[in-house]
């Protein structure tokens, strides 16, 4: 994206507004790291703000960040870029962006151990 950005610095060929779509991934990214299994589970959250109610519905917004990003750039690239024929670069930059921020989420939550944690 920062490729894309230099490249295209006009607003005409790279929109700034569609920096954005990058923003709310990221912030999705530590809402979703924020929260361990364990406290979804139950196993190692009961007290705090709704217990393991309120970790569920805080995963449950960062997912919906996170996959309402994904889709917003793939609107993106094919909306501002592919239909109306133009150069599709920056619209696969936002795409990338997204997507690999999107995997490296699931991967960093669902690939790891906590046992280590304590």
């Amino acid at each position: 994206m920062i490729d894309a950005a230099v490249t295209y610095p006009e607003n005409d060929k790279l929109n700034h507004a569609f920096h954005t779509c990058g923003v709310f991934s990221t912030i999705a990214f530590f809402m979703i790291n924020a929260v361990s299994n364990g406290q979804v589970r139950g196993d190692s959250y009961s007290d705090g703000c709704l217990g393991r109610t309120g970790a569920r519905i805080w995963l449950f917004i960062g997912f919906t960040m996170m996959f309402g990003s994904l889709i917003a750039s793939m609107w993106i690239l094919f909306g501002a870029y592919v239909v109306p024929k133009l150069e599709v670069y920056p619209g696969l930059a936002v795409f990338f962006q997204n997507a690999l921020i999107f995997f490296s989420t699931l991967i960093y939550k669902f690939g790891r151990t906590e046992d280590l944690w304590g």
